[in-house]
Parts: C-alpha cells; structure tokens; sequence
C-alpha cells in the first residue's frame, strides 16, 4: 500500500472541489387563499329569471411584502362583479396569495419578477377559483381572460413615478 505525502511527514490532503457559483433561482414555496368572498345577493330570484348577457367589470391588483431578503410574499387581489338592469348577479373578492423565494437575482430583477412572473404564476389557480365559485353560485362559470401583467407592472411603475424596467429577459 502506497501513501502519497505532499513532500513533508504528513499525507497530502485530497483537494476540495470548488463550488462553482451559484446561479439564479426562483422557487414556489407556497399558494394559498388569503382571502374571499362572493355574494350573491338576489338568489334565488335571480336565478330564475330568463337568462342575460350581464355587464361583468374585474379590478386586477398586484401587491407585494418582503418576509426575509429572499423570500417574497406577492398577493393577487381580483375582485368583480356581474350586473344586469343595475342589478348586482354576483360579486367576488378573492386575495389569492403565494411565498416565492428569489436568490443570486441582480437586485434590478427583482421587482419584476415579483410583479409580472409571480402573478403570472397565481393567476391561472385564481381564475379557478373564481369559475369554479361563479358556478357554484348557480351562474355559468366566468372565466377571466389572461392578464398582461408586464402592461400592469408598467402602468403600476408610471403611477409610482418611477422609470419603467425592462422585464428580464427569458433565455
């Protein structure tokens, strides 16, 4: 059996592999329902009455907290309501939220990514929630359109004041 020594008494020491750079990440770690509810105030009347084409309006609203430097809570808030004749069908209000944890991103991607690619993220499992309600309540179900969350992310940085970002690039 043969020893390799570094020249000295001592055996040589194996050489630790380098870690290379970590790079980007960007994880789910949590979605949940913050907050909802829907109404639906004239039923069963309204139920019953021959079927219209309601006015249907939908508020869309991104928010976003800090928890810790990597990790992000983003919250969707949809909120809407169906009226025919002035008369409320019914209405929603859903705070769906999610935990995202961002690390090793340049710090100038950050508030994009918290506010364009995380909601995109949530939307699909809100819109769920918000069809699947509209038809329990006894109503075809409503499904939202997609959302173009870079044109609300650069509306929100217009209202802000602030110079609109570029959203980072998806390579």
């Amino acid at each position: 059996m043969s020893t390799t020594t570094n020249g000295g008494d001592e055996p040589a020491r194996p050489q630790q592999p380098q870690q290379p750079p970590q790079g980007p990440s960007f994880n789910v770690l949590a979605q949940f329902v913050k907050d909802f509810s829907f109404e639906n105030p004239n039923a069963p009347r309204a139920l019953m009455q021959p079927p219209q084409q309601p006015t249907i309006s939908v508020q869309i609203n991104v928010n976003t907290k800090p928890m810790s430097n990597t990790d992000f809570e983003v919250e969707l808030k949809l909120e809407g309501k169906a009226e025919v004749s002035g008369s409320v069908l019914f209405g929603f209000d859903l705070l769906y939220a999610g935990v995202f944890r961002l690390q090793n991103i340049p710090q100038d991607n950050v508030p994009p990514l918290l506010m364009i690619e995380c909601p995109r993220l949530l939307f699909p499992f809100a819109r769920e929630i918000v069809a699947s309600s509209v038809v329990n309540g006894g109503f075809p179900p409503l499904l939202l359109d997609p959302i173009d969350f870079v044109a609300l992310y650069q509306q929100k940085m217009g209202a802000q004041g602030q110079p609109e970002q570029p959203p980072p690039s998806q390579e």
